[in-house]
């Protein structure tokens, strides 16, 4: 009786994989952080909104321009995710924005996903558009400068969410797309998140994304994505945004053994995002995570949009002459989940900086 078929583990005519390797080994470089400043036209104004800043292309540009060019930014930050805008964007004198950073020894990235909508069939979940024409507009965006890719799948938390066909669909896109990010020569890094909202526990939380990223797994296996070739971008676990904190150190411990159980050590690194955490409490998280013993045979690492640029944002205000204190502002956070990537971080300095 004749088998299934496996898919090629990255061994096919169609995949580089030394190339991916290359641009991982980049983004791996310790004391160092991935800067996710690929907000949606959406998230940006409201993000803009709340420093009563209008959400118009000059100032997103004048922005993104402040964060790329900050004195010292590649110190901290070793790659940075672009919004498809902002690749096409310059600074002020004129310079492409992706070679603005890659002069500065950070990698240019793009959000590649359109957003997500409801699941059929599946009242409360979500899943993620955007896998037409992937292929092609992969091209266009390498032609940009852009070296690695991002995808976003998101999974809300309830008594009985996310469903088995929320967790299963979501997982089959990411596949999907990982692979023909790979076959492209770009890195894919898949970002299941599973969301803070709600009043879970910490518990309820480990037990969702312990699900979700064993089907992510899978269906990675199933499409034959290199798993060396990947970059992981998930959250932390930790309670929903109506339940009590848990402390740092409980977070570590519910993180790290959930990720033991669930993924594979030949994943080179896993860079958390900071959704739902202040700037600190993703910090000392990070940290903590780090810092506690136990097997780690991944790089643990950062992908930050709000727990970078909170401050950052914040110092700036929309004006031109806040740039230098905006910059600093960021630097700082930069500088101190750097420490935290190497399980080095202190505490926070008695500056404004520190947000």
């Amino acid at each position: 009786m004749g088998g299934i078929a496996a898919a090629p583990r990255g061994q096919g005519d169609r995949m580089d994989a030394g190339a991916l390797r290359r641009t991982v080994a980049d983004l791996i470089a310790p004391g160092k952080g991935i800067l996710a400043a690929d907000e949606s036209s959406g998230t940006i104004k409201r993000r803009f909104d709340s420093i009563g800043v209008e959400s118009t292309e000059e100032n997103r540009r004048a922005y993104r321009t402040l964060l790329l060019t900050a004195p010292g930014a590649g110190d901290s930050i070793c790659g940075v995710i672009l919004f498809e805008e902002t690749l096409g964007q310059c600074d002020d004198a004129g310079v492409p924005l992706p070679e603005v950073a890659a002069s500065r020894g950070i990698v240019p990235g793009v959000k590649v996903d359109k957003g997500t909508v409801p699941l059929a069939g599946a009242p409360g979940d979500l899943i993620t558009e955007g896998l037409d024409g992937l292929a092609g507009r992969l091209e266009g965006y390498k032609a940009q400068g852009a070296r690695f890719a991002k995808w976003r799948e998101v999974y809300n938390v309830g008594d009985a969410l996310p469903g088995a066909l929320a967790v299963s669909a979501n997982a089959e896109v990411l596949a999907r797309y990982a692979r023909v990010c790979q076959e492209a020569g770009v890195v894919p890094i898949v970002e299941p998140e599973v969301l803070m909202d709600g009043g879970h526990s910490i518990e309820r939380c480990a037990e969702v994304t312990e699900a979700v990223l064993h089907a992510v797994f899978a269906a990675l296996d199933r499409h034959g994505v290199l798993l060396e070739g990947i970059v992981l971008k998930p959250n932390m676990v930790l309670p929903g945004s109506e339940h009590e904190k848990a402390a740092p150190e409980r977070v570590a411990e519910a993180t790290l053994t959930v990720f033991r159980r669930a993924v594979p050590a030949a994943v080179p690194t896993i860079n958390f995002l900071s959704g739902g955490q202040s700037a600190v409490e993703s910090t000392e998280n990070l940290h903590a995570i780090n810092a506690a013993s136990g097997p780690k045979p991944w790089a643990l690492s950062f992908s930050y949009g709000r727990g970078l640029q909170a401050p950052a944002l914040a110092a700036w205000g929309g004006r031109a002459e806040n740039a230098a204190a905006a910059q600093a502002a960021f630097l700082e956070r930069a500088r101190l989940n750097g420490l935290a990537r190497d399980g080095r971080y202190e505490g926070e300095p008695a500056t404004p900086a520190a947000g």
